[in-house]
């Protein structure tokens, strides 16, 4: 199917959508940069469909985690975590950011280790050190291009997004002994200590 065809497929499919998950090449695979190939339209319609898939499901998402090889990934992060959370883990709201084409450069040297999870790996989460703050240059929607510096957890989605774009899973970065079930990962390490 020629990608067009894919993504008014897709578009038009019910929702919520299913989500690719490990085992499909195409999440191994190098997403092609983007250049044209959809024409605005339907790139506006494609993004504005990946934010809609959002909310209650995750805080970003890469078109190759829906089928599509393209180097294009949405963020959105309302943050909505309790206080303590969110200071642990620099955690605030991250407006919506289109990622075209995205690079991610590191800033300094500090890292932070933190439970991750992934849409694409449904039911696991495990430890995943990352870059405390980055540089992301990308184009939006419309072809301009942007930087922005990031900090903390939105460091992390745009870290983990991106990687979506080369092939990488979290997993791939995990420290292997703190993989989980998500159902652990509650049970055990994320309710408060008593």
């Amino acid at each position: 199917m020629k990608l067009i065809e894919q993504v008014q497929a897709l578009l038009s499919a019910p929702r919520p959508w299913s989500i690719t998950q490990i085992g499909d090449p195409v999440l191994r695979r190098t997403a092609e940069p983007y250049d044209g190939q959809l024409g605005d339209a339907l790139l506006r319609d494609l993004l504005d469909a990946m934010f809609r898939h959002l909310p209650d499901v995750g805080v970003g998402l890469a078109a190759p985690q829906i089928g599509i090889p393209l180097a294009l990934a949405v963020i959105e992060d309302p943050a909505e975590v309790p206080p303590e959370i969110a200071a642990e883990r620099e955690r605030r709201p991250q407006p919506r950011l289109e990622l075209i084409n995205p690079v991610v450069t590191p800033l300094g040297s500090r890292y932070h280790a933190f439970h991750e999870g992934c849409l694409s790996v449904e039911g696991l989460t495990a430890v995943v050190p990352r870059h405390a703050k980055v540089r992301l240059a990308a184009l939006d929607g419309a072809g301009r291009p942007y930087e922005a510096e990031l900090s903390g957890w939105p460091a992390r989605i745009a870290q983990h997004e991106t990687d979506h774009l080369h092939g990488t899973l979290y997993l791939d970065r995990a420290e292997p002994r703190s993989l989980s079930t998500i159902g652990n990962h509650e049970r055990f390490w994320a309710a408060p200590a008593r």
